[in-house]
Parts: structure tokens; sequence; C-alpha cells
């Protein structure tokens, strides 16, 4: 019988049994990188990652280190008899969660964050059996139920124009990687002129050598921002108090709270997300098959004790776990 998995989370999830992190927070000696996030990512001094993933670091994050460049599908042998095999996550492109394999521990699946919906950006999210998984679970609450892409993307395309038909400019607010780009492709079929916040630019470019097409698009300049849509991340506010007429929306799966807009001081707000809602991570779970769950991150307490209530071993990392106790009738 195998001898279990143990895991660590400080910061990241820490597998001791083989010397590896994933997703450490801080420098470590060996890690693994399931996309270019800046919550995902230190100045490790060995990485393993997918080849997109390593562009988007050596744009963000320059130096040196060691790199083990994985694609999907591909096994590579670590330590200790454990292979490791990357797979889509649907999160951003080349997110990936990470397979390991061991005739000693049996299989544990990680996720980093994911996205089970297709989307428009990123490669499809991929579902592998394994004995443990350990799950991101930031909208692990049953209220977390986003609304049809396609239904997200037409009210997008309407509150732009609107506003440009009204002589404002729309600014959309969302991250520069990944969200960004989704955004970009979801506005083609409206054909309106797109500025992009040089560094929405810059990675946008990246997406294009990857293989990647968008609409046309040019980099923000106040001096000529009538008519156009503007794309940049939340923290450039600055940047956005020089545009006349101004309308923001904010794009976030947070879109789906109360108060969203006063939270995020904006005149609309619309609930595209790259992870996966409450339905999502529950069907999540059902594909993969896992005898034993770790989640993280956002309502891990609460999604685990989902789990265990649907008849399924899970408890949260980082936390303190309130078991239920049930009384025989």
């Amino acid at each position: 019988m195998p001898s279990p998995w143990v895991v660590h989370y400080r910061k990241g999830v820490h597998l001791p049994q083989i010397g590896w992190w994933l997703d450490a927070q801080t420098r470590t000696e060996r890690a693994y990188v399931s996309h270019a996030h800046s919550d995902h990512i230190a100045r490790h001094r060995e990485i393993l990652c997918t080849p997109a993933t390593a562009r988007f670091l050596h744009a963000r994050m320059p130096g040196r280190r060691a790199e083990t460049i994985l694609p999907f599908g591909r096994s590579h042998p670590l330590e200790f008899g454990v292979t490791a095999t990357l797979h889509p996550a649907g999160h951003i492109l080349g997110s990936s969660q990470i397979l390991l394999e061991s005739a000693e521990h049996g299989s544990l699946l990680y996720t980093g964050d994911f996205k089970l919906r297709p989307g428009l950006a990123a490669e499809a999210c991929a579902t592998p059996h394994a004995d443990v998984l350990i799950m991101e679970t930031t909208f692990a609450l049953p209220r977390y139920v986003f609304p049809p892409e396609t239904e997200v993307a037409a009210q997008l395309v309407e509150f732009c124009q609107r506003a440009v038909a009204e002589g404002a400019t729309p600014a959309l607010l969302c991250y520069s990687l990944g969200k960004s780009q989704e955004v970009l492709r979801a506005l083609a079929p409206a054909k309106l002129p797109v500025m992009l916040h040089a560094e929405t630019l810059r990675l946008t470019r990246i997406y294009e050598q990857l293989g990647m097409s968008f609409p046309p698009f040019r980099e923000f300049d106040a001096r000529d921002v009538g008519g156009h849509v503007v794309i940049c991340p939340g923290h450039s506010r600055g940047l956005l108090s020089r545009v006349p007429a101004l309308r923001t929306a904010a794009v976030t799966g947070w879109a789906l709270d109360a108060g969203a807009i006063y939270r995020h001081r904006v005149d609309a707000a619309f609930p595209l997300s790259d992870h996966a809602d409450f339905p999502s991570l529950l069907r999540f779970v059902e594909l993969v098959q896992p005898k034993r769950v770790f989640t993280l991150h956002g309502f891990a307490r609460e999604f685990a004790a989902t789990l265990r209530a649907r008849g399924i071993d899970a408890l949260a990392l980082g936390h303190a776990n309130q078991l239920e106790l049930t009384l025989p009738t």
C-alpha cells in the first residue's frame, strides 16, 4: 500500500518527501510555477514550468535561474522515483497543473489557479485522475455561479459601444496578463478601436509571438483616445485621469458581489473570470476522482466542508479544520 503524500503549506505548497515547492511566494531552491501572475512567482534558484510561462516570467521577473521547460503532456523524472507531467489549467495562456506520480506515494494533482469553462485566450483545462488533489478554491461558495461568458462579452461590447456613441471613453480595468487578452478577443466582433496600457501591450505582444491572434490595437495615448476602448490594469487610474468623459468598468469575478461598483469605484462591473466558479469546482472534483482533497486559497475551509458533506475526505491547507461530527440516529 502506498505511503501517503505529506503536504505542508507556508506561502506555497511544500512536498518534503521530494524537496519541491509548488507556487511558492518566497525564494526556494526548487519550485514548480503554475503561471506567471505575481502571487505565484518568486526568485527561485530552479523552476519547472511550461514554455509560455517561462516567456512571461522572463518578461516580468528577469534574472538567472535554472529552468526545466516542460511542454504539456510530456513526463519528466524528478527525485525519488517521482515523475511530473504538466497539463493545461485554462487560467491564462500556458498556465498548468502538475501531476506527480510515484510507485511509493501514488498520484498527486496540484491545480494552481484554473478554469474549467473554455476561454478565449487560454488552453482548455485538463482533468487527469489523481489519488490526491490540491485545488484552488477562490470562488468556492454556492453564490458564485458565473453567467455564460458569451453573455458577459455581449454586455461588455454594449457598454463600450454605448459609451463611444455618447462621446465618452470606456476603460476596462483588468489584469494585464490573461484577463486583458481575454477581453481583447471578446471585443473582436464589435470592431471597436482599442488602446492598451503599455504593460498590457507588452504582454499581448508575447501572446502574439506564442501564436495567438487579436483584433487591431495600439498603445494608450491620452492625446488621441477619443473613440477608443482602453484596456488597462486597475492600478493605472492616474493615467486615466487625463481622459475626459471617462466611463470605467471592472472585469472580475467579484462583480457578482453586491456593491461591486462601489468597492471597485467604477461605473459598471462585469463577472468575467479566469477562475472556476462553484459548480465548476464541484465538477472538477468529480472528474479527477481523488481519494483525498486539499483546498487552497479563497473559501478553502467552506469548500472542504462542502466536500466532506458529500462523503469526500477533504481538508483546507493553511487553516484549522473544524471537522463535522455525525451522530448515529
